[in-house]
């Protein structure tokens, strides 16, 4: 995602930012300087700052900043954005999505998120 996104996404989780705290962010996240933020950036970053505090709904938040805000994300979009290995872990992991805004191939990144923190039977 460019960088206003990341701080579009940093907002609505309820970080107060200014331009000196976005700027030191966007280093870490950024370190590059290219203005964009890969998925796997801004997870990194995510669990840094939420060490030992993950919950299926901070997970399940990455996955929706991932999707463009749908509620199922696409084998592509996750190769897109994670190594290979995490991409096809994920892939071989999720069920398909069955919501009636499916579209062929999607994928339920919410039932695989609460599973993987034990709130769920999946």
């Amino acid at each position: 995602m460019d960088a206003e996104d990341f701080k579009t996404c940093l907002i609505s989780i309820g970080y107060n930012l200014g331009e000196n705290e976005f700027s030191r962010i966007m280093s870490i996240v950024d370190p590059n300087r290219m203005g964009i933020v890969t998925f796997q950036g801004f997870i990194d970053f995510m669990s840094r700052e939420t060490a030992d505090t993950d919950t299926a709904d901070q997970v399940v938040a990455s996955f929706k900043v991932l999707a463009g805000d749908k509620n199922y994300i696409l084998p592509d979009e996750l190769r897109r954005e994670l190594p290979p290995d995490q991409a096809d872990y994920c892939i071989a992991r999720m069920a398909p999505y069955s919501g009636p805004d499916g579209v062929p191939g999607a994928l339920d990144y919410m039932s695989f998120s609460t599973a993987l923190y034990g709130e769920s039977d999946l």
